[in-house]
């Protein structure tokens, strides 16, 4: 079973996959859509090729642990993957995850469109790999 990670947005939506021992990511990469079902229809034909057991997406909390409207969005978003993936979907906190992809593609020397054509997969690499440091303990 693979775990994959989800950082949803309006224009893209990043999306990280586990190892096979679900131990660290192996892949990732962006779904380019500002439609919502389309998003979900690539992410459950994402799910059902290589195998995943389990969703984790990204939930972005305020720096004060409140949520606001696009939490909101977000739990909408997981709640129909859900549904139409038919796997278990686990929220998980997103807070500076999208902070430190920047940081980490800057690092690498990544601008303009390169950047934002890849930030989202990063995101939710941070995803994944939090929410795997997290089952291991």
């Amino acid at each position: 079973m693979r775990i994959m990670g989800v950082d949803y947005g309006d224009a893209r939506t990043g999306v990280a996959v586990s190892d096979l021992l679900c131990t660290l990511v192996g892949s990732a990469t962006v779904i380019p859509s500002r439609n919502r079902e389309k998003a979900i229809g690539d992410i459950v034909r994402m799910v059902r090729e290589m195998e995943i057991g389990e969703i984790v997406v990204g939930l972005p909390r305020n720096m004060d642990g409140t949520e606001g409207s696009r939490a909101q969005l977000c739990r909408e978003f997981a709640e129909e993957l859900q549904k139409a993936a038919g796997v278990p979907v686990t929220m998980w906190d997103e807070r500076r995850t999208t902070v430190e992809a920047h940081n980490i593609l800057s690092q690498h020397n990544y601008h303009g469109k390169k950047r934002k054509d890849t930030v989202d997969a990063v995101a939710a690499s941070l995803i994944l790999e939090g929410y795997l440091a997290y089952r291991r303990r």
